[in-house]
């Protein structure tokens, strides 16, 4: 599968090499004539003359950007005033906002938001499974589950929805048979997680895995969730708890692979520090129900962690690499130079490098130069690079599937 991305990506190279260049020299060619129409391209329902191909979505300080797959060029402003969020929605064109208000869809393709907006203060966590998208509204507890495919349609998509008995910062995960696994908490408490049938009956329920965050789902369909001591694992309908090292060990982002056993997490033992910087990574092993602590030497933050399309571990570390780990063993493969040196910001909401990745091509992005970068896995070599008008924030794009 990434064999044959790059080998799209790698074609593009000529024009990307000169969009770089004029990027860079002018601050953003397409700056002039993305802006004078930025609050018609954002009205909902707006469409933009010519589509982007798998594009992705930036955040900057007011607004989004939405910018070419292949070439990284920028091909759309959209204003968008707060403090917004991205997660692929699951198709080949939508991508979720996560905005003041609730969430909203973006047409990434057609380069527009659309009508499409699930309601509620706080919204949370976007997971794509199993062909299905579930959204967690933290202010409100309310979970909905779709079908991505149904986005194209233009309407709110026919959906499940499922009412946590309290609000609470929460995440939620449907599987391919139907079944819901959900977070239990308050604001002030969060303790495990239940899992309902398809008709929403409750058939599993845990309650020991303090500050309950963050999810993952494995090869045949294990599904993790983050304790602060350690990890709770769904599957084949039980829950086993596997446990930290240490009496705080909190793993609270994950990253999973459909063909690795093997959970990606951070890890941190300091309950009492204002922002922890870790070295380390943590390795779940969901079929040995094993846990592995990995020194990769650097810090990293909540939007360092990805994996490849080969089931590698990624790590974007402070020092400016993208790590790349065998989940199995924990041994560093090589590193891949990207940006320079970074450290990550008291606030979670301030801009730092982040790392996204999609078949073979892994997307960083440096705030501090406003630049973005597109590297090949494979090679370990950068593709393309761009400069932006604006520092972004958060980075995303369309990912069909999983």
């Amino acid at each position: 599968m990434h064999k044959s991305i790059r080998t799209r990506a790698l074609t593009g190279t000529a024009l990307a090499l000169a969009v770089s260049t004029v990027l860079s020299a002018c601050g953003g060619e397409d700056k002039a004539s993305s802006d004078a129409g930025a609050k018609a391209e954002g009205t909902p329902g707006a469409k933009a003359a010519t589509a982007v191909k798998e594009p992705l979505v930036a955040t900057f300080d007011g607004g989004l950007y939405i910018l070419d797959g292949e070439s990284l060029a920028l091909r759309r402003t959209i204003e968008l005033p707060g403090f917004n969020r991205v997660n692929p929605a699951g198709d080949e064109d939508h991508v979720v906002v996560s905005t003041d208000t609730g969430f909203r869809v973006l047409d990434a393709t057609g380069q527009a938001l659309t009508d499409i907006e699930y309601k509620g203060a706080k919204p949370g966590h976007v997971v794509r499974h199993a062909g299905r998208t579930a959204l967690f509204t933290d202010g409100t507890g309310e979970v909905n589950v779709f079908d991505p495919a149904d986005l194209s349609s233009g309407k709110k998509p026919r959906g499940r929805t499922y009412a946590s008995a309290e609000a609470h910062h929460g995440v939620a995960i449907e599987l391919s048979n139907g079944e819901l696994l959900s977070t239990l908490g308050t604001e002030e408490k969060r303790t495990g997680a239940l899992v309902l049938d398809k008709d929403d009956k409750e058939i599993a329920r845990y309650e020991k895995c303090p500050g309950v965050h963050g999810e993952a789902a494995a090869k045949n369909e294990a599904v993790g969730v983050g304790c602060e001591d350690g990890m709770l694992i769904y599957k084949d309908g039980e829950f086993t708890k596997i446990e930290a090292p240490d009496d705080y060990g909190r793993i609270g982002n994950q990253a999973g692979s459909d063909v690795s056993p093997v959970l990606l997490g951070d890890y941190k033992t300091d309950a009492e520090a204002e922002l922890e910087r870790p070295t380390r990574i943590s390795l779940i092993d969901t079929e040995k129900k094993k846990l592995r602590l990995v020194d990769l030497g650097t810090s990293y933050s909540f939007r360092s962690l990805a994996r490849g399309p080969e089931g590698e571990a990624l790590v974007l570390g402070t020092d400016g690499a993208v790590h790349v780990l065998d989940p199995a063993s924990g041994k560093t493969e090589k590193k891949i130079p990207v940006v320079g040196k970074w450290q990550e910001p008291l606030d979670w909401q301030q801009p730092r490098p982040t790392l996204f990745v999609r078949g073979g091509t892994a997307y960083v992005s440096d705030p501090n130069e406003k630049a973005l970068h597109a590297i090949d896995l494979e090679t370990g070599k950068e593709i393309t690079s761009v400069t932006l008008p604006l520092s972004t924030n958060e980075l995303s794009g369309v990912v069909a599937g999983h």
